[in-house]
């Protein structure tokens, strides 16, 4: 990546995207965060400036700097993405940690946190805006939509479908061919063995209703 980067969020969520860019000599320009008591601070020797509406620094956006967004909240990186691409025509950049593996004929949209020591399988698909946690492992021909969030260390099996918004807690594995509904929510190491419905939570092994 030639430009450097703005990453919107320097909370934890920005704490592993700035380390994964680092990670690939990719020069990060500076943070942005609504939390007023983050401003004129340091994150790992990178500064943290304004609000993540910062117009004087958002203009820099395309042709000098990239961004990536880290808010810690669904929503707010939804719509933070959505007023990136209708104000400023631009997309968020992935963030795919020098240790992660993702194969080359894996998919990946735009805006995606691939941690240290994740796998991306060959076929697997990612949407936009995914988090794929360290050392989590999503197989091949697995389906994530926009918005998944995976923990660290889950495994995601072959053929596993992710609806939109979906969260997979840590150490929890949805065996093969199973489909989880959007904004589900699998509590962390749960055992997944049948498909689990849109806005349902599930914990175990096997993972069932709670």
């Amino acid at each position: 990546m030639e430009n450097p980067v703005i990453i919107l969020g320097a909370q934890s969520l920005g704490t592993t995207a700035l380390d994964a860019f680092t990670s690939n000599d990719v020069v990060v320009y500076c943070l942005l965060d609504d939390d007023a008591k983050l401003q004129n601070s340091e994150l790992n020797n990178v500064a943290v400036m304004g609000n993540t509406d910062d117009k004087e620094l958002l203009k820099l956006l395309g042709k000098k700097c990239e961004v990536f967004v880290a808010t810690e909240d669904t929503a707010s990186r939804r719509s933070l993405t959505n007023m990136l691409r209708d104000e400023y025509e631009v997309v968020p950049v992935n963030a795919i940690h020098a240790r992660a593996s993702v194969a080359e004929h894996a998919w990946l949209g735009h805006g995606n946190l691939v941690s240290a020591g994740a796998v991306v399988a060959s076929n697997a698909k990612l949407g936009n805006g995914c988090l794929i946690g360290a050392n989590a492992v999503v197989e091949v021909g697995a389906e994530l939509a926009d918005y998944v969030q995976i923990g660290a260390g889950a495994i995601i099996n072959p053929n596993v479908k992710v609806e939109e918004q979906a969260f997979i807690g840590s150490g929890a594995i949805i065996v093969a061919g199973v489909k989880i509904g959007a904004k589900a929510r699998i509590g962390a190491g749960s055992v997944v063995v049948a498909d689990v419905p849109a806005n349902q939570t599930v914990f175990g092994n096997p993972a069932a209703k709670v």
